[in-house]
Order: C-alpha cells, then structure tokens, then sequence
C-alpha cells in the first residue's frame, strides 16, 4: 500500500468509527476532567464531535507528514480555538495537549480491527497516525503558548497604565504620582498618559510626584526630563514634587542639571505653587 492508500484508510476507519471512537475519547476526556460542569462537558463534546470529523477529512487527503497544508487548516483553526480558550481560563499546556494525546488509544483499537488482516499496514497505520498526532499535540502547546505570552503582555500593559494615574486636581493643573522604578517602557506610557491628558483638559501645569520612586539615577532623571520636555511642547509647565534629601543629594553628585525646573519637596507645596501660577488662590475661612 502506498502512503496515499494508508491514508484514505486511516480516514475511512474513522468516518466508519466516527461515533464509537467519539464516545470513547470522550469518556477517557470526562474521566480527566478536574473542574467539570454541565456547560464544559457539552463543550468538550461538541470540540471531540468537529476535530474527528476535520481529522478524517484531512486524513483522506493523503498529507499525513505535513500538518502545514492546507488540507490541514480546519483542523489547526479547530485546535487553534480550543488552545486559545483553554488558555485563557486557566487550564495547563499539559491538559491542553491531552485532548490530542487522549485520542490515540480509542483511534489505535479501531485501526487494529480495520488492519486486522494486514500486520505490516497496522504498523505502518500506527506510527503513522502517532507521529501526526504528536505533532498535534505540540501545535496545541505552541498555540497555547502564544496565547498565555499575549495575556501576559497586555496584563503588563494594563498595570503600566494602571500604575501611572493622571489626575485633574484643579482647572489647568494635572498631578502623576510615580510609585516604583522609571525605566524606559514605562516611561512611554507616562508620557502618553500625560500629553493626552493635557490635550483633554487644557492643563497648564503638570506636577510630577516622585515620592514613591525609590531612587533616582542618570537614567531615571533623562527619563524625566524628556516627559518635562514633551510636555512643554504640549504647552504646558512641569513641576518635579517629592524631592528627598536623599534624592536631592544623588541628583547633585550625578551632575543632572534641573535649574529650569521647579522642585519642591512636597505635592502639597507643589500645588501651591500650580495655583499661583494658573492665577488661583485658597482661602482658609476660620470660625
């Protein structure tokens, strides 16, 4: 037999098979079934239903060693749902990669009765269908993979943005507290943050708190002197609060020149000086 008619075969087993094979991987599946309900035990039902039927589809095509060809594309789309889904709700590449695997012990006892006749085609049958399904399986992890990476980078993403507040705290005036390192990412996002939220307002005056940054070297001070920078060219002024002894002691020895900026050691007295500026005053009544 010709690798073209161990194929069509294989395919035929399967479409012949179709509900028994079904019913059993199946049942192998629901038995590994951690978290099980009603609703994901008719998904899997409904995912083992499609990838049998794609899978003897593309098995009678005759590419059994190439699962990039197009004859294949139902079924990777198929697999490619399943993973991303599967991925996202928090199940392990493991248990993904099982709903491949699981496959081949209900699949091999069907081909030995369908090749019960034929020695040399069961084995030739098996490895066959082994090495396709292994390759399968590793697509589901790739593809699982993939997803788990893009979560993670749109999560760090989300935190950037959430770790870097703008914050309207007068008519014109705008305040970004910094907590934690400034590096170069995040340094993007402040400024993003900050100019769109000049263009929203109309602020002319941006106080940038660094009392929660812990340190500050050359490469923190560069990273804020180009937001200042962006800002003004925004038309808005920037003022530098939180400025700590300590602080002010490091940007002294590392030589960073902040002579055209107003640093004031508290957000408090920033504000202060925001409101003199933008023309605006606080008036205490006393009792």
């Amino acid at each position: 037999m010709t690798m073209k008619d161990y194929a069509s075969a294989i395919g035929e087993a399967i479409q012949q098979n179709e509900a028994a094979i079904g019913s059993e991987w199946i049942a192998q599946l629901e038995a590994l079934m951690v978290r099980s309900t009603s609703a994901s035990r008719e998904q899997l039902r409904s995912h083992c239903q499609q990838f049998l039927k794609a899978f003897a589809a593309a098995a009678r095509s005759g590419e059994l060693g190439n699962i990039e060809h197009r004859a294949w594309d139902e079924v990777r789309d198929l697999l490619s749902e399943i993973s991303s889904s599967r991925a996202k709700s928090g199940s392990t590449p493991s248990e993904t990669a099982t709903f491949v695997f699981s496959l081949k012990q209900p699949l091999f006892a069907h081909l030995r009765t369908a090749f019960a006749a034929d020695a040399e085609g069961l084995a030739a049958a098996s490895w066959t269908v082994t090495t396709l399904l292994d390759k399968l399986g590793l697509y589901t992890i790739e593809v699982f993979q993939k997803t788990k990476d893009q979560i993670i980078v749109r999560q760090q993403q989300e935190l950037l943005e959430l770790s870097t507040p703008v914050v309207k705290l007068w008519n014109g005036i705008l305040a970004l507290p910094l907590i934690g390192t400034l590096d170069s990412a995040r340094t993007q996002v402040v400024m993003e943050n900050i100019l769109q939220k000049i263009v929203d307002t109309g602020a002319m005056i941006a106080i940038i708190d660094i009392t929660g940054v812990p340190t500050v070297d050359t490469l923190v001070a560069q990273h804020l002197m180009k937001t200042i920078a962006a800002a003004r060219l925004m038309g808005a002024d920037c003022i530098i609060s939180g400025i700590r002894p300590q602080i002010a002691q490091t940007i002294v020895h590392l030589g960073v020149n902040l002579e055209d900026v107003i640093t004031k050691a508290t957000l408090a007295d920033a504000f202060l000086v925001a409101l003199e500026r933008t023309g605006a005053s606080i008036t205490i009544k006393h009792a």
